[in-house]
């Protein structure tokens, strides 16, 4: 639903109908133009989107697509289907010029099926057609070959389309040659003699050849006066010998028409069995001819295909919330699986009820602006579930109005199927509903005052407002005292919040910016100000309220200085700097809250650290258990084989009875046998473990490190020396590309929820290449630019699953 009925002249939507139709080569494409209407069929409007958003690419990068002869035959096709009637020969050349462009469009299409799928669907499907050998043959190609018989280059009807008319045509030539010939020869005789003016010729009237007569000498030469000059001192006679041979011309005339028609009509009962097929290619150009008429406007204003959100925004579960069927709202953003997308580069990841536009431009007003050599601000704005209705403030002509008419100017043409000229990283949601407050709608003739109109409006979006409903609306509660009107509309503002909508207001009202303080859902925004020069700067601020400079433009202007001083006095020191004060109140909040934040993922990550130390510790202790047992037993079997080699010297050295050479041997197997054992000048020790350090291994009496020990110091290293932020600037390409890699390793491996990638603006290679990267990514949950404030699309912010 739509409101007001001037919905679009309100948004200026009007305007860009009649650039669409200037657009138009046929008059199927403008009455398209004339039918284009808001739909909140999300895959209808991603279907219309994706047509516009490939014929641009073709108008863009494509060569050889038809853009001539875009005629409408459809009356004329009507027409014919009674039998017995004929085309003429105009209709009928616009038939064959515009079939072939029909055919020219189809064939494009078909060998480019893959690249452009939904322009594609669009072709009618062939019927069987017609079979030449092993060929098959369309319909339009039949149609043409048969108009090529009947009419030349010059889109006239050839002698040889019939023998009839080629025998007619032949003897009307011949006698067309005799006349020629014969009133040359009087027109010869009558120079000679002076009868005719000076300079005259032999000239046609009334269908025949006339020869120019002084009126004086008219009657020298027998015949048909058919002619005077305005000064009466000439007559234009044709002579008697050739009237009975014109008469037979002209009758060879009638012949030849009627032979035409002939013609004609065995052209249309050919064509008849046609129509059907015929009106379905009308009705494709017609559909392609709007196309084109979008996708060149897209092209004019840089429209993109923007990414469409799933779902509405829904306020968080409130139990003392409820819509307008009094039960409680359901719960606020709904997870969104694989399955339930319509086609996977419709939706966002990580966020399926998004609405963000960035640069986002009105292409009117960036038209005007461009015509006059200056520059567009663009607009960033965004809405979630906690954010679902903002607060705008500021100065007059400080560009509040331009941005509620921009956000509903570029939602009303992406629901009626044009791309929006907003960056391609914008994120849309579809509305049932579109509602809008703006400018004056006072009337003398139904007796309404500005503020009347005002009220009758927001009775209507109080009555219709939902979660499907996007609302905006323009100085709300003005037009009447400012302490009354504040109060219903904060009281409005309430409301239409618990209803679940989403919307812009614009205001001076100081109560509504406190409102967005304490009200969950509505936040505030200004204008941006430059004090210093006093001009206004165009530029959202989001969180943040703004003041209206009363006194300080009117002092730019030049307004009496003694009336602001008693301006001053009257309103008192307090009322003065309540904006001040608020919006120093305001930028203390932002920053407890960036410094909250910070806190916040300083505690996270210090958590995760804890429970990898933790693990990482039981896993060394019980590594440690294992070693200590296996050290035990290789000890215990070391004894127990030591022990028998003991034995079993001793008792040779005493069976020997201490022989030297016996004992020297027996001595010797003991060593060997020490040396096969333990190894040579190999002794086992275990030193306990301290509390910070792993258990080393002893060899000899040097301590030899734990295998993991690099691997442990290298995390160490990177926990200790990670920075949260990544600066590429001035960097290539390829460098960038690579200290990212490492960048995005080091942080998934040592779990950081979030880091920042600083690439600046600049052109925007570096961050394309960026975001190109992390996309590919399966680690990387979010990718998105950093709030205005902390440096835009000039900063990159990376949330990890």
């Amino acid at each position: 639903m739509l409101y007001p009925s001037i919905f679009e002249q309100k948004l200026g939507f009007d305007q860009i109908r009649q650039k669409l139709i200037s657009y138009c080569l046929s008059p199927l494409g403008r009455q398209g133009v004339n039918r284009i209407s808001f739909s909140s069929n999300r895959n209808e409007i991603y279907t219309w989107l994706s047509e516009t958003s490939e014929m641009k690419s073709i108008l863009m990068f494509e060569e050889h697509f038809p853009s001539q002869d875009f005629f409408d035959l459809i009356p004329e096709l009507l027409r014919i289907r009674i039998q017995g009637t004929y085309i003429e020969i105009d209709p009928l050349a616009e038939l064959r010029v515009s079939l072939k462009t029909i055919g020219g469009i189809k064939e494009f299409l078909n060998s480019r099926s893959e690249r452009f799928p939904y322009l594609f669907k669009l072709v009618p499907v062939e019927l069987p057609g017609f079979q030449t050998g092993e060929k098959k043959v369309s319909n339009e190609y039949l149609v043409v070959s048969y108009i090529d018989r009947i009419l030349n280059e010059k889109s006239e009807i050839r002698d040889s389309a019939s023998p009839e008319l080629q025998k007619i045509r032949r003897e009307k030539k011949e006698k067309l040659a005799s006349v020629e010939r014969r009133v040359m020869q009087s027109f010869k005789i009558a120079r000679q003699q002076g009868w005719t003016p000076e300079d005259a010729e032999v000239t046609i009237r009334n269908g025949r050849l006339v020869i120019p007569m002084i009126s004086s000498h008219k009657r020298k030469i027998n015949g048909f006066v058919h002619d005077e000059s305005s000064s009466g001192q000439t007559v234009f006679i044709e002579p008697a010998e050739i009237f009975e041979t014109n008469n037979e011309i002209r009758e060879l005339e009638y012949a030849e028409r009627r032979e035409i028609i002939k013609i004609l009509t065995h052209f249309a009962d050919f064509l008849r069995p046609f129509i059907d097929d015929l009106l379905r290619d009308y009705q494709f150009l017609g559909q392609i001819d709007l196309i084109r008429a979008k996708a060149r406007w897209a092209v004019e204003i840089n429209g993109v295909m923007p990414v469409i959100s799933e779902n509405p925004i829904a306020p968080k579960k409130d139990p003392e919330t409820t819509d307008n069927t009094g039960l409680p709202y359901e719960s606020g953003i709904r997870e969104v699986t694989d399955e339930q997308l319509v086609d996977s580069g419709s939706v966002t990841s990580g966020n399926a009820n998004g609405f963000r536009l960035f640069a986002a431009r009105h292409p009117l007003l960036e038209h005007h602006l461009t015509s006059q050599g200056r520059k567009i601000v663009p607009l960033h704005i965004s809405f979630d579930n906690e954010r679902r209705i903002l607060v705008i403030s500021g100065p007059n002509a400080g560009g509040k109005s331009v941005c509620l008419k921009t956000v509903g100017l570029l939602q009303y043409m992406l629901q009626c199927g044009l791309l929006p000229s907003a960056g391609d990283d914008s994120e849309f949601l579809v509305y049932k509903n579109i509602f809008i407050d703006i400018g004056d709608e006072q009337s003398i003739d139904n007796d309404l005052s500005t503020y009347t109109s005002k009220l009758k409006n927001l009775k209507f979006f109080l009555e219709n407002t939902d979660r499907n409903t996007l609302f905006l609306i323009d100085e709300l509660g003005s037009g009447t005292d400012p302490t009354l009107g504040g109060a219903i509309a904060e009281a409005t503002l309430e409301v239409l919040n618990r209803k679940g909508g989403t919307g812009i207001v614009t205001t001076h009202y100081s109560n509504l910016k406190l409102l967005a303080g304490r009200e969950k859902g509505i936040v505030n925004g200004s204008m941006l100000f430059d004090l210093k020069n006093m001009k206004p700067l165009y530029q959202l601020l989001t969180g943040k309220p703004g003041s209206s400079f009363a006194f300080e433009i009117a002092k730019e202007i030049g307004f009496p200085e003694e009336v602001l001083i008693k301006a001053r006095k009257k309103t008192g020191n307090k009322q003065l700097d309540f904006d001040r004060e608020l919006q120093n109140l305001e930028v203390e909040k932002k920053e407890l809250d960036k410094k909250s934040d910070t806190i916040k993922i300083a505690d996270d990550f210090l958590s995760e650290l804890i429970k990898k130390y933790e693990k990482l510790n039981s896993e060394l202790d019980s590594k440690k258990n294992d070693i200590l047992e296996n050290a035990r037993n290789e000890a215990q079997k070391i004894i127990s084989e030591s022990n028998k080699i003991i034995e079993k010297t001793i008792k040779e050295i005493r069976e020997s009875q201490a022989e030297k050479n016996r004992t020297k041997i027996a001595r010797e197997k003991l060593n060997v046998e020490k040396n096969r054992i333990l190894g040579p000048e190999k002794t086992l020790s275990v030193q306990k473990e301290k509390s910070s350090d792993l258990a080393p291994e002893f060899i000899g009496s040097k301590a030899v490190p734990h295998r993991f020990q690099n691997y442990i110091d290298d995390l160490q290293s990177k926990v200790t020396n990670f920075s949260m932020t990544l600066d590429l600037r001035g960097k290539r390409v390829d460098e960038a590309l690579s200290a990212l890699q490492r960048y995005i390793d080091d942080a998934i491996l040592i779990s950081i929820p979030e880091v920042r990638i600083l690439h600046g603006k600049g052109n925007g290679v570096l961050r394309q290449v960026t975001r190109d990267y992390l996309r590919s990514q399966k680690d990387v949950k979010m990718v998105k630019d950093a709030r205005l404030e902390d440096g835009g699309s000039g900063i990159t912010v990376v949330s990890f699953r």
